[in-house]
């Protein structure tokens, strides 16, 4: 059986050993994540160790980075200067921080503003469309957006149907602002909203937070799973070792 050092793999054997199918190894060889393979005389192609090892490089990283950054670092560890894919880690690397952070000022509103106590409301402290935008720093479109997504409704005052937030409705808002910004997408935050509505939102908000930070963990260790295979290519080329 064909191992890491095996002079010449078969496709399947990258397929079997890189998690993927025939003709995704194929597709990866075509868009140029893996080098392109030597051929048999009969047209049979002839996989190495660096192309076993682009294909383990591309798998992680498209977990931390998403398929359309990873083949474009990948790409770029055959063909840029080493400089320019580790900037592209850096970027990377600096993007999940970034998400990590947002996460955890997020966690920390969110609970303040769920915690918060609504009483004697009166129909004064309601706000319009644009007090309430510009109060959580969004476009007015944005809080229309959340109405027709049922994430934060408004109430709507006639004769105009005109929008006003009352206090309760603007604390959802500012939860929704707070949890889109930590990356939280609109169809999962459609099916929390009724809870946080129906006064079990701390909780809720807590669970949801948590499975994000899984999320961003997640693709922190693929992106550190990436390193070993990426840098052996990159080792490769720069004579540090001979690709087979």
């Amino acid at each position: 059986m064909p191992t890491l050092k095996s002079s010449s793999l078969r496709t399947a054997d990258v397929a079997r050993r890189a998690g993927y199918s025939v003709q995704q190894v194929r597709n990866l060889e075509r868009d140029g994540v893996l080098p392109p393979a030597a051929r048999t005389a009969s047209g049979y192609r002839i996989y190495g160790e660096s192309h076993l090892r682009s294909a383990l490089a591309y798998r992680a990283l498209a977990s931390a980075t998403g398929p359309v950054e990873a083949k474009r670092i990948v790409r770029a560890a055959h063909e840029r200067p080493a400089t320019e894919v580790l900037a592209l880690l850096d970027a990377a690397h600096a993007r999940i921080h970034r998400e990590r952070t947002d996460l955890e000022l997020a966690e920390e509103a969110a609970a303040v503003i769920s915690a918060e106590l609504i009483e004697d409301v009166r129909p004064s402290d309601s706000m319009s469309v644009s007090e309430l935008a510009a109060a959580l720093g969004v476009r007015p479109s944005t809080l229309r957006h959340w109405d027709a997504e049922g994430l934060a409704v408004p109430d709507r005052v006639p004769p105009r149907g005109t929008r006003r937030y009352s206090p309760a409705q603007t604390r959802d808002a500012r939860i929704v602002h707070q949890l889109r910004g930590a990356g939280y997408r609109v169809a999962p935050l459609r099916a929390l909203m009724p809870s946080l509505r129906r006064g079990h939102g701390r909780e809720d908000i807590e669970a949801a937070l948590a499975v994000r930070d899984s999320s961003i963990e997640a693709r922190s260790r693929a992106l550190l799973d990436a390193a070993v295979p990426l840098s052996a290519v990159l080792a490769a080329r720069s004579g540090g070792m001979t690709a087979r």
